[in-house]
């Protein structure tokens, strides 16, 4: 299995969702906590089945949230997660830098 880093701005995306679901429920946000750590395992698992959305990255859609994990391969033991995007707001903000 490859170790899964996270950037400085997927963990702000990370940290922002996970306050909005506290500041509304106590119960979706662990339900979304859960869910991101099932995420990972997989992507860490098997990170080359995983759809592509550009050359570089691919993505993990989550199941109970409207969010997308962006990830690419920095070499052959680390995966990057580059974004944990709303599928709704701001789309490919991630890519544009």
């Amino acid at each position: 299995m490859v170790e899964v880093l996270i950037s400085e701005s997927a963990e702000k995306d990370y940290t922002n969702s996970l306050r909005w679901y506290a500041e509304r429920s106590t119960r979706a946000a662990n339900a979304f906590e859960g869910e991101f750590a099932r995420a990972i395992d997989t992507i860490a698992a098997n990170p080359d089945a995983l759809p592509k959305c550009d050359d570089w990255h691919r993505f993990y859609r989550l199941k109970r949230y409207p969010f997308q994990i962006i990830y690419r391969r920095v070499s052959d033991e680390n995966l990057l997660i580059v974004a944990v995007a709303h599928t709704s707001r701001r789309p490919s903000y991630w890519s544009k830098g």
